[in-house]
This record gives C-alpha cells, structure tokens and sequence, in this order.
C-alpha cells in the first residue's frame, strides 16, 4: 500500500501532467486559429485566378490549350499525392488517409507511384514495397506557399514529361474539429469545366457558373501567356 508522502507526489506529478496538458492545448488551439486564417487568406486569390482561368478557357476561336489542361486518351501511370502528418497522437488523422489510399488505389489497373508528404504515410508506404518517386517531411508548422511549391512542381514535371498520365490528390478534408474526411480529388489534368476540379473553399463559387456566353476580351499580354502562368500556380495553388 503507497504510503502518504507516496501519495502526495502521485498527487502533484498529475497536477504537473494537468498543467502541461491544458499549456498544449491552448498552443494547439492557437495553431487551428492560425492554419483556418492561412486556408481563408488563399481563397480570395484562389478565387481571381479560377475566374480568370475558366474565362480563358471559354473564350471564342481558343485553338491552343495548355498541356495541363489535356487529357490523355489512356490513363497508364498514375501519380498519387498523399498528404499525411510527420507525428502521432493525432487519433485516426494519420491511418484513416493511409487506408483510404490503399482501397482506392488498389483499384486501379494503371501503374501507381507515390508523393509522399509527412514522416507518418512515409514510413507506412515504405513498408508496403510500393513505388516511392519522393517525399516531404519535417515541413514547418505553418507551411507557406514556397514550401510547397516544389511538391507542385514536381508533379506538374512528371505530367509535362508524360511519365504519368494522371495526378490524384489523397488529403483529409477539414470539416471541423471534430469531423475530418478522406478525400480524393484529381489534380492533373486540371478539369477547368469541372466544379470539383477547383480548390474547394467558401466564396470559390461565387461568380463561376453563369449561363451567359462569355465575353470576348483582348488580354495583356495575351491569352497563351497568362494561361501559361495561371495553370501551374493554380495547380501549386490546391496543394
């Protein structure tokens, strides 16, 4: 039987325990805040340069489209983009995207390689024998968009130089805090008719589906050029 000074510091480890609890849990609510701003900040720009791109594309006597924007008669090879977390103790935040992959992918009759962001679906991927082509981990906590970027890009090259003929985007959708979903969308080719090819976000919609012919503007410096910029942004853009 624990004896009273035995007990006394039981009592105050716990309360030490309570306090480091409650510290993390102030930190971590601080980071939700932050990463819910970064996610509204992006939608305004998101929202132009969807407007813009869907404009170009509708324009009359377009003959030219960007090789982002084609898609191949036959789907072969098949990049999947996995974004998982670096660290546990996240509930099912990790397994459930990992899982979700799998069924999915196993699926499909192309070929399947993988871009792997966080240390968690790393090491998980890697015990399963598939075909790694790269992966990111130890990304800062509030990543910008240069951090990124370089996962674009590298999907975006392997698209260009017809090594896959298909990019899947595999995330955790952000409902609330209490309810996340596996999601899978397509990245490449970018569907620009399709609403479900767009960065999700409030207020993306908005001024997007119309049912009147599009208007003819005469675009500086022109239209190949900004198609140019805008589709491989776009495509860092949703990742």
């Amino acid at each position: 039987m624990a004896t009273a000074r035995e007990m006394k510091l039981r009592i105050r480890s716990i309360k030490n325990i309570s306090q480091v609890t409650r510290a993390l849990e102030a930190v971590s609510a601080s980071r939700v805040r932050k990463a819910e701003q970064a996610v509204k900040a992006s939608r305004p720009y998101a929202n132009k340069a969807w407007q813009v791109l869907r404009h170009l594309s509708d324009q009359p006597a377009r003959d030219w489209v960007h090789p982002l924007l084609e898609s191949r008669q036959e789907v072969r090879n098949i990049l999947t983009l996995i974004v998982t977390g670096d660290r546990g103790l996240a509930g099912a935040y990790n397994s459930n995207i990992i899982r979700f992959t799998l069924e999915h992918m196993r699926q499909q009759p192309a070929t399947v390689s993988y871009l792997i962001v966080g240390r968690k679906g790393r090491d998980v991927l890697i015990r399963r024998g598939v075909d790694i082509r790269a992966e990111f981990s130890q990304l800062p906590a509030e990543p910008s968009f240069a951090d990124v970027s370089a996962i674009g890009r590298l999907a975006i090259d392997a698209y260009l130089a017809a090594e896959v003929d298909q990019v899947l985007l595999f995330y955790t959708d952000f409902v609330s805090l209490l309810r996340q979903i596996p999601t899978v969308k397509q990245l490449l080719p970018l569907e620009v008719g399709d609403v479900a090819g767009r960065v999700e976000g409030e207020g993306l919609a908005a001024g997007v589906a119309t049912d009147r012919p599009p208007a003819a503007y005469i675009y500086e410096p022109g239209q190949e050029e900004l198609v140019e910029f805008i589709v491989p942004r776009f495509t860092q853009l949703q990742i």
